[in-house]
């Protein structure tokens, strides 16, 4: 394992990183407009505040990784596992998508991506930073 090992790990790092990033802050642009459309609908009270506070989470959450904060991750990654789980059982959501393309299927279509690209993109970072950290407390000889 030498230095070529170690940057080229760093680089990928980096790469994940960045995506990760980016779709985090996708992630939190997306449920603003999510809201928006609550709003508008109209739905239960409780719907909304929920939403609203798994969006408050997700907003410290970004604001934690814009600071560059690494533990930030894997609560992003709960968020988004979390996200999924609510979501996707919801059958309204499936109507919504077969009704065809209107800014609600829209938003539940991209979002579900979203929070997918965070899943794969945030456990992918989190292996790599630890197999590099496992990497460097090998004693070179």
């Amino acid at each position: 394992m030498g230095l070529d090992e170690l940057k080229s790990i760093d680089t990928k790092l980096n790469h994940l990183r960045r995506g990760a990033d980016w779709l985090i802050y996708g992630s939190v642009i997306l449920g603003v407009a999510l809201l928006a459309q609550l709003f508008v609908l109209m739905v239960p009270s409780w719907l909304i505040y929920s939403i609203l506070a798994g969006w408050i989470l997700y907003l410290v959450v970004a604001i934690e990784v814009a600071i560059g904060r690494d533990k930030a991750y894997p609560p992003a990654l709960v968020l988004s596992i979390v996200t999924l789980a609510v979501s996707l059982p919801q059958q309204e959501h499936y109507s919504l998508a077969d009704a065809g393309p209107t800014l609600a299927s829209l938003t539940f279509i991209a979002g579900s991506i979203l929070q997918v690209g965070v899943i794969i993109l945030v456990t992918s970072l989190l292996i790599l930073r630890r197999s590099q950290s496992r990497i460097k407390t090998i004693p070179t000889r």
